[in-house]
C-alpha cells in the first residue's frame, strides 16, 4: 500500500549526550531580575512561575524597628533605554531612518546620546533610491574594502553601523 502526502518525520529532534549552552539555559527560564519560584499552570501546561527578586532588610535600633524590601537593581551597563530630544529611545537598535535609510541611537564616549544616520540618503542620487546588494558576494567584497570594514571604528559612526549591516 502506498502512503500519499507528507510522512512522518523519524529523525530523533534530540541528541542524546549533547547540551546547547544558550543564554536562556545560563540565567534559568526568566527574565533577568526575576527568579523562578516553582511552577504553574497556563493553558493546561505547565510553566515557570516567575516573580521579581526582592530583598527584605529588617534590624532594630534604639527599640525601634526598621524594615526595607529593595527590589532587582539594573546595572546602567544593563539599560538599553535612553532619552533623546526629550523622548524614550532604544540605544543600539538600527531602524527605518527619517533622513537617511536606516538610523540608530547611541551613547557617545561623553556619555550623551546621540542619533546615527547612515545608508543611502533616499531621492539624493538622481531620484532614485539604491538598493542594498549584500547577497551579491562581489558587491559586498567591494562595499567592505571601500570602507575598510575590517577596522570598523567607534559605535557612534555611520561606518559602524554600514559595515555591520553588510
Amino acid at each position: 500500500m502506498q502512503m500519499l502526502g507528507r510522512q512522518k518525520n523519524t529523525k530523533p529532534l534530540v541528541v542524546v549526550g549533547k547540551k546547547d549552552k544558550t543564554m536562556k539555559e545560563a540565567r534559568g527560564t526568566c527574565w533577568v531580575g526575576y527568579k523562578q519560584v516553582g511552577m504553574k499552570d497556563k493553558g493546561g501546561k505547565k510553566v515557570p512561575n516567575c516573580v521579581k527578586e526582592t530583598t527584605e532588610i529588617f534590624y532594630e535600633e534604639n527599640g525601634k524597628s526598621h524594615g526595607y524590601t529593595l527590589e532587582y537593581l539594573r546595572l546602567p551597563e544593563d539599560i538599553n533605554e535612553a532619552e533623546y530630544q526629550g523622548r524614550k529611545v532604544k540605544l543600539g537598535k538600527p531602524m527605518q531612518g527619517d533622513v537617511k535609510k536606516f538610523k540608530v541611537y547611541v551613547k557617545n564616549p561623553a556619555g550623551n546620546v546621540v542619533k546615527v544616520n547612515f545608508g543611502h540618503g533616499g531621492s539624493s542620487a538622481k531620484g532614485k533610491t539604491m538598493k542594498i546588494r549584500k547577497s551579491n558576494p562581489d558587491a559586498r567584497k567591494s562595499f567592505r574594502a571601500r570602507h575598510n570594514c575590517d577596522t570598523p571604528g567607534p559605535r557612534h559612526k555611520a561606518r559602524y553601523w554600514s559595515c555591520r549591516k553588510w
